[in-house]
C-alpha cells in the first residue's frame, strides 16, 4: 500500500478544557499508488482534519501515517514529499503566474534553466500558457485555480492534496475544473486525496471515495458501490436521493428476501445490510430511478418488474 493511515485519531480539547472532541476517531485508510481518493461527508466530518494529518499541519493523538513503506508521523509538511492545493488558492498577488508556480522551487535553490523547463510544462499541462506574466489580480476564478494546481504540480510530488478546491467557483466552472484535475491526474498517475462535501465532485472524480461522519469512516467503496450498496442509512442518505420504507423481513428465498411492506408480501432483490436476519425490522431504501409505473395486472404471480433497492437492520 502506497499511502496507509492506521488506527488514526486526533483529538482535541474542548475550550473549557472539559470534554474531548475526537475529530477523528480511530480510522484506517489504504491508498494504493496513483489512485485519486475522496474524504467526503458533512460539515463537521473530520474530513478536513484527515486531510491535514495526511500533511503535516496537526500530528495524530493515536495512529500511524505511512507513506511509500516510511512512518512519516513526526515529519514536519517540508519533508513529507507532498503538495496541497488550497481552498483559497494561496497565490501571492504580488508575484506573476511564473513567478507563483515557480515559488518552490527557487525555495529549494533548483537552477533557473530547470526552474524555466519545469514552470513550461506545468504550463502547458494546466492550459496556461501566454499567462506566465500576469498577475494573479488579472485572472479569472478558474486561471488562478489552474495556478495553484500548477504550483503544487512543478514540485513533483509523491502525493497531491486538495482541501475543497472548487467550492470558490460558479456551478458550470465547477464541472470544468473538475474534469481537468481528472485528466491531469490520470496523465499523470499522481496519488491524489481530495477532501469535499459535494457528492457530484467526489462521485466524478474518484477511483475510492471514503464517506466520513462524527470523525468515523461510514463506507470506503467506488462510486457505485456506496450508491448501489450503501452499508448503513447514514451512506443511502446522505449519497443521492433515497425513499425510506419500514419493514419486516420475514425469510430468505432464492433471489432475495421476502419483506411485509405494510401488510403486503413483496420480495427484494436487494443488498442485505450488516447482520440481517429473519423476523427482524429493517428500513427498505429505494432510488427514485428503481421506480416504474405500471398499467393494472389482474392475474400474475409476479406482477411488478423487480429492480435492485437495499434495506438496513433498524
Amino acid at each position: 500500500m502506497f499511502l496507509e493511515l492506521s488506527n488514526l485519531s486526533k483529538h482535541f480539547e474542548s475550550r473549557d478544557g472539559g470534554k474531548i472532541v475526537r475529530a477523528v476517531d480511530n480510522i484506517d485508510v489504504s491508498i494504493e499508488r496513483g489512485e485519486f481518493v475522496t474524504l467526503l461527508g458533512p460539515s463537521g466530518c473530520g474530513k478536513t482534519t484527515t486531510l491535514r494529518l495526511i500533511a503535516g499541519f496537526e500530528f495524530p493523538t493515536t495512529g500511524r501515517i505511512v507513506l511509500d513503506g516510511v512512518e512519516i508521523n513526526e515529519l514536519p509538511p517540508n519533508q513529507r514529499d507532498m503538495a496541497m492545493v488550497f481552498q483559497s488558492y494561496a497565490l501571492f498577488p504580488h508575484l506573476s503566474v511564473f513567478d507563483n508556480i515557480a515559488y518552490g522551487l527557487k525555495i529549494k535553490k533548483r537552477s533557473k534553466t530547470q526552474i524555466k523547463e519545469q514552470v513550461s510544462r506545468v504550463l502547458d499541462l494546466t492550459e496556461l500558457q501566454g499567462l506566465e506574466n500576469r498577475a494573479p489580480n488579472q485572472l479569472s476564478g478558474g486561471q488562478q485555480q489552474r495556478v495553484a494546481l500548477a504550483r503544487a504540480l512543478v514540485m513533483e510530488p509523491k502525493v497531491l492534496l486538495f482541501d475543497e478546491p472548487l467550492s470558490n467557483l460558479d456551478a458550470k466552472l465547477r464541472v470544468q475544473m473538475r474534469t481537468e484535475i481528472r485528466r491531469i491526474q490520470q496523465e499523470l498517475g499522481i496519488t491524489s486525496v481530495y477532501v469535499t462535501h459535494d457528492q457530484d465532485e467526489a462521485m466524478a472524480l474518484s477511483d475510492q471515495i471514503v464517506v466520513m461522519h462524527n470523525g468515523r469512516i461510514q463506507q470506503v467503496g467506488s462510486a457505485i458501490e456506496i450508491y448501489r450498496q450503501p452499508r448503513n442509512r447514514f451512506v443511502a442518505d446522505f449519497i443521492g436521493r433515497a425513499n425510506f420504507l419500514p419493514v419486516q423481513v420475514l425469510e430468505r428465498t432464492a433471489n432475495g428476501w421476502r419483506l411485509d411492506l405494510f401488510g403486503q408480501m413483496v420480495e427484494s432483490p436487494g443488498e442485505v445490510g450488516d447482520g440481517q436476519s429473519s423476523n427482524s425490522q429493517a428500513i427498505l431504501m429505494v432510488r427514485p430511478e428503481s421506480i416504474r409505473l405500471h398499467r393494472p395486472i389482474i392475474m400474475s404471480d409476479d406482477p411488478a418488474r423487480q429492480q435492485p433497492v437495499a434495506f438496513f437492520v433498524v
